[in-house]
């Protein structure tokens, strides 16, 4: 886990959400294992989303549903949010009927069907498997989801009648991760507002 992801978490901890945050590579790394928002963090990251079996990703976002479901405190009402690759590993989480909302940042390989060992995996297949409501951020400085691969997206999820809403500002991939050149409080503040309005609305 990331530092801003951390402090994601703990936000919405604060305004009185139970939160979990599963350890993507969990398989290949100790826990409380961090990959650096560097170089090297990074393509480690990039070599195990690949390395990763699609079912192993699914089922630890099972495994943590069922979990939130059970958990004292927890009135059964779950959401998923991610950022990046997590933002297209909620996508996949959001296919569980018992996930009411979902947040996806700038998910990753949707469009081109990169995740998961073997590259080929079937998110814009499944699309008409999600039941709740979806809201989906882009920035349209993002070099890694394209203008044709947002409109894929779009598209997908219009044909497959997904409940979502749909945003796309003048940012750069991670605008709303608070370090690095990337950042953008403004538009970091206003997704924190959309994505307490999704939540307060269908999970409180």
């Amino acid at each position: 886990m990331t530092a801003p992801i951390a402090r994601t978490a703990a936000t919405l901890s604060g305004k009185g959400f139970v939160v979990a945050v599963p350890e993507v590579y969990h398989e290949f790394e100790p826990a409380g294992t961090v990959l650096a928002y560097d170089k090297v963090g990074t393509d480690r990251g990039n070599e195990l989303k690949t390395t990763k079996y699609l079912q192993h990703y699914d089922d630890d976002a099972s495994a943590v549903i069922e979990y939130l479901v059970s958990a004292s405190g927890c009135t059964g009402a779950v959401g998923a949010m991610g950022i990046c690759l997590g933002g297209h590993l909620a996508f996949r989480a959001a296919m569980n009927p018992l996930v009411k909302a979902c947040v996806c940042l700038y998910a990753t390989d949707i469009h081109k069907r990169s995740l998961a060992a073997g590259m080929n995996d079937d998110t814009l297949d499944r699309m008409r498997e999600i039941r709740g409501e979806i809201l989906m951020i882009w920035g349209r400085q993002d070099p890694h989801i394209p203008q044709e691969g947002r409109r894929l997206i779009y598209d997908a999820m219009a044909a497959a009648n997904v409940d979502f809403t749909w945003h796309e500002f003048n940012g750069e991939h991670a605008f709303i991760r608070d370090e690095g050149p990337r950042f953008d409080p403004s538009l970091a503040m206003l997704t924190h507002s959309l994505i307490d309005e999704l939540f307060y609305r269908r999970l409180r």
